[in-house]
């Protein structure tokens, strides 16, 4: 580690790197914390056994116009999670070169021992436990209170930086989802799920109580991980060289094929109908950049005048 810098300035250098790069949050993990949470054999030190901090970090999701477009448009518009890996990767070698600690940037792949659907390494315990993000009634995406959904990455590190805390309260479910869980039993996210993925409960104090993800019937959907194993089956089953050219070039395949030829993430991305209606996300900083403005203007008329206040009542400012 670099001579002279503490770890909380240590940290503070790694928040404003990411920042410069265009995450949205920053946040460090507690290494026992994910331990204890973690299954067995997939806890950080699985992965970097010397390990002393986990940070995570967030990027925004779509645009306030990727929102307003149809779905097949969506698909291709609204995934930014390579954004955030890409940070991650660089935040790792500022890290070692910066302040002389080992550190690796978190894969975000499948474990290839336990197939598509188990990752290597859970990035939204990390951003949990890190307090960037907490669960909500839709599936398990994460939600910000500010920032809405946001796609996350993680860094290892051997060097040791104050972890922060989870968030003390949970943004969702929002009032309005409530309100209609009140009417109808459902919140938004479950009632516009397409393939009806989602359910659960709401307390009495609206809070979420239960939260229910039928991955498997989101699959279907979206986060086609067998997509191209399933089209080679086909191929290997046709009868005849018109059926197998079928299985190769019928226009949902050929959509695939271009998505791979031009490194498209969106391949593998989520519907988004559950956050097109959720209220958290659609009001959040980055999809109502006006409101993020007036509140900053409003702030500093705020500041200006406690200044003036102060000068005519002979306060040190």
């Amino acid at each position: 580690m670099a001579k002279n810098i503490e770890s909380m300035e240590a940290k503070e250098l790694m928040r404003d790197y990411v920042m410069q790069k265009g995450a949205l949050a920053f946040g460090v993990a507690d290494v026992q914390t994910l331990e204890k949470i973690a299954p067995q054999g997939y806890g950080p030190t699985a992965l970097l056994p010397r390990v002393k901090s986990v940070i995570s970090l967030g990027v925004g999701g779509g645009t306030r116009g990727a929102w307003a477009a149809d779905a097949k448009t969506l698909a291709y518009i609204g995934d930014t999670e390579t954004m955030a890996y890409k940070i991650a990767y660089g935040l790792a070698f500022m890290i070692e070169q910066k302040f002389g600690a080992r550190a690796i940037f978190c894969p975000p792949d499948m474990d290839p021992e336990k197939g598509a659907r188990t990752p290597m390494q859970s990035l939204k315990l990390h951003a949990e436990v890190a307090g960037i993000g907490a669960r909500s009634m839709a599936g398990d995406i994460l939600l910000h209170p500010d920032f809405g959904m946001m796609y996350y990455a993680s860094v290892f590190t051997e060097m040791t930086v104050p972890p922060d805390q989870p968030m003390a309260e949970n943004p969702c479910p929002h009032p309005s989802c409530v309100k209609l869980y009140d009417q109808t039993g459902q919140t938004p996210c479950m009632r516009f799920c397409p393939v009806d993925c989602l359910s659960g409960s709401v307390d009495e104090n609206g809070k979420l109580e239960e939260m229910n993800y039928d991955a498997h019937a989101c699959a279907a959907m979206s986060q086609q991980y067998e997509a191209i194993p399933n089209i080679l089956l086909d191929m290997m089953d046709a009868k005849d060289p018109i059926e197998r050219g079928m299985a190769v070039h019928s226009p949902e395949n050929q959509l695939i094929w271009y998505k791979l030829s031009i490194g498209a993430g969106e391949l593998l991305s989520l519907c988004y109908e559950c956050m097109r209606v959720c209220p958290i996300t659609q009001s959040s900083m980055m999809v109502k950049p006006i409101a993020k403005e007036g509140g900053l203007r409003q702030k500093v008329s705020e500041a200006k005048n406690q200044a003036q206040t102060d000068i005519e009542t002979g306060v040190d400012p």
